[in-house]
Order: structure tokens, then sequence, then C-alpha cells
């Protein structure tokens, strides 16, 4: 991490290019797309006074907390700290989580992307890193919130202690971690609870005790949830091979914990249980899809939930909550609204905007006075009218299943048939949503349609159409993409003979496998920090995480063993002989997930077989692209790699 410098400086004039967009004639540089957006993780302290938000002016990143009227109160230069979320505690302290990557050395794996924790006090104007110390490692592995304990705010997480010997060096004492409680005024450590061997997790209530905590033992693949720091009471024992069982957070109700089951049916179930055992557990949310759950800022609660659909909807309990989020969202009318913060009494609400005029606009919601002001722009550099539109596609693969996916069509785009980048999502168990996408963008402003299918094995369609997946990587997933850009051509709307393939991480391996698993479909193919050796990355996942892992992934496969040569038929990187059109490689050198390896096999197994292929490393870079000087490179380097190969203003040969 860089290191952190000018911290609260009042001298500092927020612009007002943070808050206005302006208008460009042209359409703007891939620059303007590959940015990071301009505002990130926006967060209302418990009175909603106050605003703090991640901000991004002139290439420089800033840490800024402000009253809603705009007044700066305390500025930070974050640089490429790579932050995840900002979480008050009371009015004077903001926690903010971050990540970095780590060497942790070959005994335990070597790279991995750790979480840690900056502590700002407003008041004093001063800022700590609490885990700079020699006491425990430099890394939260896990965070259970802030809570206030006569009249003293603390933060409680993960760590991991560390051990002295007498050469003054200190090495990790244990890999399981204690519960800690950190003093925000002091800094100070304090243990609060320690796992058995088999420690999971813990869940505090509102006032800071733990009510919960679950275990899992990865050699029985089974689950336990108890009530209590410990195993006070048992509640619930169940299997889990693949390690999904979990706890949410608090009930509906005080007493209860709310908790996921995977269960036979490979869907997860959302249950309700007394912590004192004196019922048994009431299955909640049946056949609901939901992407997030929401919880009380006083109680702590469960109170309100999000349905993943095309428009993410938030459904609350409290009839109160519900009038003002009806209220919130009526307020912009033909536009995706997604609910960010709230103030503790929920007068004051941040969402997020986007729409066919709207490439991304966070506003501060008060419901008492029903103003909605912005307080910034996701990318103030791309004109309104500059937001190309996209609509959702239906269509049914080859074998009749019913599926959907998202077309971007450039705003200035002529009626006839338009040159193709076809834009697999990662996951695979994620979804493309029909909202304002940079890098589906930033191809439609270079005059192509952009075609992100949500095929068998996507999330968000219910466990039917998740579970279709399984078994078919590489096979039926992969067809129902280039079945709906078929759909698409019979439509006349794309010539189906000028696509290109792209896509990240899974969406990566599916641009590998178009071009060698499938023939004859596409003109090239990008493939940013994908699998290319499915057998080498299926070994490597025990390595870094849990076996119940590795068994959720060869369910996806359809085997039980890496080494079935079944897999050989799917796997890119034996498959490189079969290439038939060029392909770009890009991965970042810190990609904890995928390794870069995958890719340099990929390439040497490419020119070993004389097909054209070239590589690109992203220095610093991680699975996520949380850099914004190294995303702009990527998509610079796809864009024209897609152009030379498969111009848009070229014709069918």
């Amino acid at each position: 991490m860089e290191p952190m410098c000018n911290f609260f400086n009042k001298s500092f004039l927020f612009s007002l290019l943070l808050l206005l967009p302006f208008s460009v004639m042209a359409a703007p540089p891939l620059a303007v797309y590959g940015a990071l957006p301009s505002i990130d993780s926006p967060a209302l302290s418990p009175s909603g006074k106050r605003v703090a938000m991640v901000a991004t002016l002139k290439d420089q990143r800033s840490l800024l907390v402000m009253e809603p009227g705009g007044k700066l109160l305390t500025r930070a230069e974050v640089g490429d700290m790579k932050i995840i979320d900002l979480v008050w505690a009371g009015e004077d302290y903001l926690l903010v989580l971050f990540r970095t990557t780590q060497n942790l050395g070959p005994l335990y794996g070597f790279k991995y992307e750790l979480g840690n924790i900056l502590v700002l006090d407003i008041k004093k104007s001063t800022h700590s890193l609490p885990l700079e110390n020699s006491k425990v490692a430099n890394a939260t592995f896990g965070f259970y919130g802030a809570h206030q304990l006569n009249g003293r705010w603390y933060a409680d997480i993960g760590t991991l202690p560390m051990q002295r010997v007498s050469s003054g060096l200190s090495y990790l004492g244990d890999t399981h971690p204690k519960l800690t409680r950190v003093d925000l005024e002091t800094g100070k450590l304090e243990r609060v609870a320690e796992p058995n061997r088999n420690g999971d997790g813990w869940l505090l209530d509102r006032a800071g005790a733990i009510i919960a905590n679950e275990r899992y033992d990865d050699s029985a693949k089974m689950w336990t949830l108890y009530s209590g720091a410990h195993e006070e009471r048992l509640l619930l024992n169940a299997k889990d091979p693949l390690h999904r069982n979990h706890i949410i957070g608090q009930g509906r109700t005080s007493g209860t914990v709310l908790y996921s089951i995977y269960g036979d049916d490979n869907n997860s179930h959302r249950f309700e249980l007394k912590l004192d055992g004196s019922s048994e557990p009431v299955e909640i949310l049946q056949g609901i899809n939901v992407s997030d759950f929401r919880f009380d800022a006083v109680s702590g609660l469960f109170d309100s939930y999000v349905k993943s659909g095309d428009a993410r909807e938030i459904v609350s309990f409290n009839p109160d909550k519900r009038e003002r989020i009806r209220v919130a969202r009526e307020a912009f009318p033909n536009h995706n609204v997604r609910f960010y913060s709230a103030s503790d009494d929920f007068n004051r609400l941040i969402v997020e905007t986007d729409g066919s005029d709207d490439p991304g606009t966070w506003w501060l919601v008060d419901i008492p006075t029903l103003d909605a002001a912005p307080i910034g722009y996701n990318y103030p550099a791309i004109a309104d009218a500059d937001v190309n539109p996209w609509r959702v596609v239906h269509y049914k693969a080859a074998d009749g299943l019913a599926l959907e996916g998202i077309l971007t069509v450039p705003s200035a785009a002529k009626t006839g048939k338009l040159p193709l980048v076809v834009m697999p999502h990662g996951g695979p168990e994620a979804r493309d949503y029909p909202m304002f996408d940079w890098w589906a963008q930033a191809f439609a402003s270079r005059g192509y349609a952009v075609w992100q299918p949500n095929f068998r094995g996507s999330a968000g369609y219910g466990a039917e159409l998740r579970n279709a997946g399984f078994g078919e990587f590489g096979r039926k997933m992969q067809s129902d993409i280039s079945d709906g850009v078929a759909a698409l051509a019979r439509e006349g709307v794309v010539d189906s003979t000028r696509a290109c393939i792209v896509g990240a991480s899974y969406g990566g391996y599916a641009a590998l496998a178009g071009v060698t698993v499938q023939q004859g479909l596409y003109r090239c193919a990008v493939s940013v920090a994908g699998l290319a050796d499915i057998e080498l990355w299926l070994r490597r996942v025990p390595e870094k995480h849990k076996m119940g892992d590795q068994r959720y992934w060869l369910n996806y496969m359809g085997t039980q063993n890496p080494s079935d040569k079944a897999l050989d038929a799917i796997s890119p990187v034996l498959l490189a002989h079969k290439a038939d059109a060029p392909v770009l490689l890009i991965h970042g050198k810190d990609d904890t997930v995928v390794l870069i390896e995958q890719s340099q096999a990929m390439e040497s197994a490419l020119k070993a077989a004389g097909k054209p292929v070239e590589l690109i490393t992203l220095q610093g870079e991680d699975h996520w692209l949380s850099l914004g000087s190294t995303r702009t490179a990527m998509l610079e380097a796809a864009v024209a790699f897609v152009q030379r190969h498969n111009p848009a203003n070229s014709v069918a040969p």
C-alpha cells in the first residue's frame, strides 16, 4: 500500500468538477471509461449529518468527509489503496476497510488478498492502523461490526497472533483467527474469544455481545451452529460438503439468528432459529432470489433484503421504511435505483441511479423535505447523451432452455447488422444487469454492439437455472453464449460473422473456449485473468481454501476428480492447437484467484502450436482490476486488439 499523506488538509477546495458532469462533443476517450468511478463507497453517519466517500479528482483519490451541504470536514489522500467499505462508528470515527496483496511465503501458499482496517478520528484529525504492531498479523480475518460500550467505541475483527522468538523475528503462532476488540480511541487490542480448530466466525449483537458462533469441519463436511461465544448450546449440525452454510445475522426478532443452509437441492435456504433452542427452525423467504440482506442500524435485527432481478428491488418488513423506500424510488422514474446507506432514523438515504441518460449519479435523499441533491457522478466526463442504450433480450438455448442477456448498442448506430463484442460475465455464479456497464459502454462507444448473456449456471434467476450449469462448464454453458449470438443474428441486429469474444475470470475462460473448444465463431478472443488449464486450477484451490471450495468447483465441472480425462475436452490449454482466431491474454501479477500462471501456460501452448497470441501483464493488479491505471491499460489494449482483428467499419468477407 502506498503511504498515506496530507491527512486532513483543511485548505483543500472541493472542485465542482467532482459534482458537475461536463459535455463532450466526440465519443469520450477510453481512459474515461477505464478510470475508477469518481465516487465510491459513500456512507452516511448515524445522524445523517456527515457523508464519507472515496472521490477521484484529476487522477487523485481522496477520502472525504463532508456535511450534506458540501462543507468539507476532512480529506485524506489514499492513492491506490484498495478500499472495500467505509463504516461509521458513531459520529466521530470512520473505519476504512481495505485490502492489500501480501506474500505469506511457500508455507502458506504465497500471495493472498488480505483485509485490514484504518481508523480515522474525525474530532482529533488523526488516523491509525491498529494492526501495525508485533502482537498480531497485519491483516483482518473477518469484520464483526462497531459497538459502543460504556460510552467508548470499539471495532471487532478477527486477528492472527504473532509469536516472537529469541532472535527477535516473529512468526504466525496460530492460523485460526481470534475475535479481537479494538479500542478506537487508544488503538489497544483486547482478545475477546478464541475458536476451536474448526472455528469459522461469530455473530455479535449491537451491544457487542457474542450471541452465536459457527464451526466448519472440512474433513467431516459438517457445519455446526452454537449460541454464545463458544459451545454453550448446540443449535444445529448440518451436512455441508461445499462449505456454503453460514450465519447471515440476527433474525427479525430479538434472541434469534438468521442463517443459510445449502440443501440437497443445490439451493440456499434461509432459516430463523431462537438462540435458546426453544423452537424448531423456521424457513423464510422461500423461492425468493436474495442478493443482499440489510439489518436495522439501531437494533441490528434483519429488516430488509434485496431481491435479485433485472431491477434489484429492496424490500423491507418495516412499514415506515417501506414507505420511505417507495418515496425515494419514485423520485427517479425510468432509472435504476440502488440503496446504499441511510441514517439511523432512515430519514436520509444515499442512492445511486443510472439509466439511458445517466451514466451513474449519487444522490442524498432527504425524506422529510422530499429533496434529492446530487453528491457526485461516477463518470463526470461522460455526457448523458453519450450513454449507449441497452435492453434485455430473451432467447432460447439449443435445448429449449429459456435465457436472457443484455444487449448494448451504439447510440449513433443506424439500422442494419452491427459488428459484435460478446462479453460473458465472470463467476460463473453471477449475472449481468440492464444497467450502465463501463466495459460494455466503452466498446459500444467505438461502434460495436455488446452482448452479455446470462447463460445457465448464472445467479439471480433461481436455483433451477443455476443448477442447470452443474456439469455444463465449457459445454452447454458455453453454447448458451453462442446460441444468444445466433438469436441476435436472426433478429437482424448483429452480423455474427463479425464477432469477437471478450471476458474476465470465467468470462476469460469462455473467451478462450470460444476459439478452442468451439470453432468458427469469433474473429478474435480477449481473456482477462481467465482459466486455461482446468486441472492445474482445480489442484490449486485447496492450497488457498478448504476442500469444500474444490468440491464446489468439481460440481460445476461435472466430475469428482481434478484428473478426470473428461476435463481435457474443456481445457483451452490442451486445445491450443485448435485455436482458430488470434488471442490476447491480459493478467494481473497480483491475481490471487486465478494465478498468472494460467495465462502464461496458455501463451506457451499457443506459441508452441504456432498460433497468434499476445500476453500483457499488469504490474500490481489483482483479480478485480482494482487500480485505475491498469484497468485503463487493460481496456485500451482490449479495444485496440478487437479493432485490429474486427474493425467496426469493416464488411463481412
